[in-house]
């Protein structure tokens, strides 16, 4: 059962509820109601779990997967993605397996000066703030960045990213769109778990 059926049916347990043992209750009702409304088919949460690692996340709708082999950390990798679009946003985590821990750090970062780069992020649009992931490596540390941008068209874009390593795996996990609201962009990056 996914995420937001889970918390449309305890938003109606709780609303009955409260509408039982006194009259206030229907505006507690109507209250659970509008709460249940902002739970939109638009985002179905799935956990998911890239291959061969033990990290899980949720995404809000059924993932494409896709590999490219990628120049990081002076060797070509293979970097695995699983991404979709919602709502008008897109979320995506991608991995890729340096064969060596000691290099995730200086591939994570250029990994997030190429994103910033590519959604041409300008100083002073972006902010990185530390990541509290269990499970993830404590070096590097994980981080999160916050960024204003533009799309290839020119259009504004709004992009947040996590990065992280869990031995020799690196990851980013991505969410862009026009306006990202805070509900959506917190449920998708506190799903983020190692097993």
């Amino acid at each position: 059962m996914n995420a937001c059926k889970v918390q449309g049916m305890l938003t109606i347990h709780k609303a009955i509820k409260r509408l039982m043992p006194r009259p206030t209750g229907t505006l507690s009702a109507a209250a659970a109601l509008l709460a249940l409304a902002a739970c939109s088919p638009v985002f179905n949460w799935r956990e998911v779990r890239p291959e061969n690692t033990r990290l899980s996340l949720l995404l809000p709708c059924k993932p494409n997967k896709a590999q490219k082999m990628v120049p990081l950390g002076g060797q070509p990798s293979t970097l695995s993605m699983l991404g979709c679009d919602a709502g008008g946003a897109t979320f995506a985590v991608a991995v890729a397996d340096l064969g060596d821990a000691e290099k995730a750090a200086p591939v994570l970062a250029q990994w997030q000066s190429l994103t910033l780069a590519n959604m041409k992020a300008g100083p002073g649009t972006s902010q990185v703030l530390p990541l509290k992931l269990p499970g993830a490596a404590a070096e590097p540390p994980a981080s999160r960045v916050f960024a204003q941008g533009q799309r290839a068209d020119g259009t504004a874009v709004s992009g947040q990213a996590a990065y992280f390593a869990q031995g020799s795996q690196v990851f980013q996990v991505v969410m862009y769109a026009a306006q990202i609201t805070p509900e959506v962009a917190e449920t998708f990056f506190s799903s983020l778990k190692f097993d």
